[in-house]
């Protein structure tokens, strides 16, 4: 067997393994990507639970009203666009 001939089945092999690589990422991709969609359509998001004690109300003492309210909206805008 010439080298040239041993050169091209190594060369082959080489990009039929990188083929046979490639294409079972992309199904991965494609699989997970509609188990992701899948899910999100029919799981309901959890409640968020705030805490309604006394030492959460006292640990806003301090802070700045309107930077606690823009936080607020953002989040509640944040929530509305999912």
């Amino acid at each position: 067997m010439q080298s040239t001939d041993l050169m091209m089945e190594g060369f082959n092999l080489m990009l039929m393994g990188m083929g046979f690589v490639y294409a079972f990422l992309t199904l991965l991709v494609i699989a997970t990507t509609l188990m992701s969609k899948i899910i999100l359509r029919f799981s309901k998001p959890e409640p968020v639970a705030i805490p309604k004690n006394k030492a959460f109300a006292n640990s806003n003492q301090g802070q700045n009203p309107d930077l606690i309210a823009a936080i607020s909206a953002a989040i509640h805008l944040h929530r509305q666009r999912k």
